[in-house]
């Protein structure tokens, strides 16, 4: 099963910079806002690495794979990056809010490299699917880089919480790493050395199963990767190309948060909207859900997601928002999925976001799963006001507003071999790249 291993990871000298100024967010939740604040905080800020900027005159010899190639080289040479002296595991813990709470939550797991493997062996699990575009720009990356700078989410399930008190045993003193992000969370980060509790969190994990909560692209990556390095000659079991970052959580542990990722749907063609819901009515009971023209947007966004969150613990339940209109789709107690959906397996038919797409988007709106897929009609907010908004003003036709789904229903589909469609699970919160780093050379 499971296989994980201690590494010499590069880590920020904080003697050399304040590690607010120089990690970022994950590649792909970094807008282009965010992108040149995270240039402007600092010259050896994880950016220019983790998603530099291109420029018009790049050439083949000067891009923004090789640029990345070069800073991160001079920043070990320049010792802003520092490897740690013997091979471990790291502690990694998070402090946080969730949106539109005051509750504080606390997540706890570990950084350690995993060996990457097939999916077919029955060891890792996906249950999202990926995009060719995203996996090509982290290979070229990967490529010129040597390394891995971003963290893969992985879950394994461990009803004893036997890994979990060994993460316990680590000294109470104040951590060697700590900072507060941008969202306002608390990342927390302490080695352990120790060759005892690390040979004890191997024999945990050994019989787990490993499920990717977040960075699918990323993981394929790896794969494409190695079995490129594989091609190209011999090279032992446990060489550094066999193996990648990961960082590990109990999925039965406390602060384990999945976020709704709304839909924001444009481009419609003309007439699309006229008979939506005649369409879907023999299988959606469709209702109005009229609000005070007192409230402002924000609050009578606020009062839908009370009734949304309300009626999804009952049954499936999706929103839909047409300009100055609040709908709920109820599922019916007599729709038959089984005849609707014939070739989607019973453990995804009862989702909500499976019937959104196949029911709303496909059958309601005629969006295509290629379509979907290249992003032609969709897009994407976490936020219900934000995709709200969208619609107000105008810049799309409706949107389609989600309950998250549940933990152990994503946990289902994934070690069933099944997938999902993309925007599926948005964990909360993100795992900071450059918290550690693992060099596919020097590494133990």
């Amino acid at each position: 099963m499971a296989q994980i291993f201690p590494f010499r990871a590069y880590r920020y000298g904080p003697s050399q910079v304040k590690l607010e100024d120089v990690l970022t967010q994950p590649y792909d939740k970094i807008t282009p806002q965010m992108q040149d604040h995270y240039y402007s905080l600092h010259p050896c800020n994880l950016i220019a690495v983790e998603k530099g900027r291109s420029f018009p005159n790049d050439s083949p010899t000067n891009n923004v794979y090789t640029r990345a190639g070069l800073a991160l080289k001079t920043w070990i040479d320049r010792r802003v990056l520092l490897q740690d002296p013997s091979p471990g595991v790291y502690v990694y813990s998070q402090q946080f809010q969730l949106p539109h709470s005051t509750e504080h939550h606390v997540r706890t797991g570990f950084i350690a490299l995993g060996r990457i493997e097939d999916y077919s062996a029955g060891v890792v699990f996906r249950h999202e699917q990926t995009l060719a575009g995203p996996k090509a720009d982290r290979l070229e990356l990967l490529r010129h880089t040597g390394a891995h700078t971003g963290q893969l989410f992985m879950l394994y399930d461990d009803p004893t919480g036997e890994a979990e008190s060994l993460l316990d045993q680590v000294p109470s003193a104040p951590p060697p790493v700590e900072l507060r992000d941008e969202y306002d969370v608390v990342h927390r980060l302490w080695p352990i050395f120790d060759a005892q509790i690390i040979q004890r969190l191997r024999r945990a994990l050994s019989d787990k199963k490993l499920v990717i909560a977040d960075g699918h692209h990323r993981y394929e990556t790896a794969l494409a990767y190695r079995n490129e390095c594989r091609a190209a000659g011999s090279a032992p079991p446990d060489a550094p190309h066999e193996k990648v970052m990961m960082t590990f959580f109990n999925a039965r542990s406390k602060g384990l948060t999945i976020l709704a990722t709304h839909r924001v749907v444009s481009r419609l063609p003309p007439g699309a909207l006229a008979d939506f819901r005649e369409k879907l009515a023999p299988v959606f009971d469709i209702q109005p859900f009229p609000l005070s023209g007192d409230l402002d947007r924000s609050s009578r966004v606020a009062a839908f997601r009370v009734e949304l969150i309300a009626q999804g613990a009952h049954g499936n339940v999706i929103g839909v928002y047409l300009p100055g209109a609040f709908q709920l789709f109820r599922l019916r107690p007599d729709a038959d999925l089984t005849s609707l959906l014939p070739e989607v397996a019973p453990p995804l038919r009862r989702l909500d976001v499976i019937l959104l797409h196949r029911l709303l988007l496909e059958r309601g709106l005629g969006i295509s799963p290629d379509a979907v897929t290249r992003e032609l009609n969709i897009t994407y907010e976490r936020e219900i006001n934000a995709a709200v908004a969208a619609v107000d003003a105008g810049r799309a036709q409706l949107c389609c507003l989600l309950n998250p789904i549940r933990l152990e229903q994503m946990m289902d589909v994934a070690l069933a071999g099944k997938v999902l469609p993309q925007k599926s699970t948005d964990f909360y919160p993100k795992l900071l790249s450059g918290m550690t780093i693992y060099r596919l050379e020097n590494n133990l």
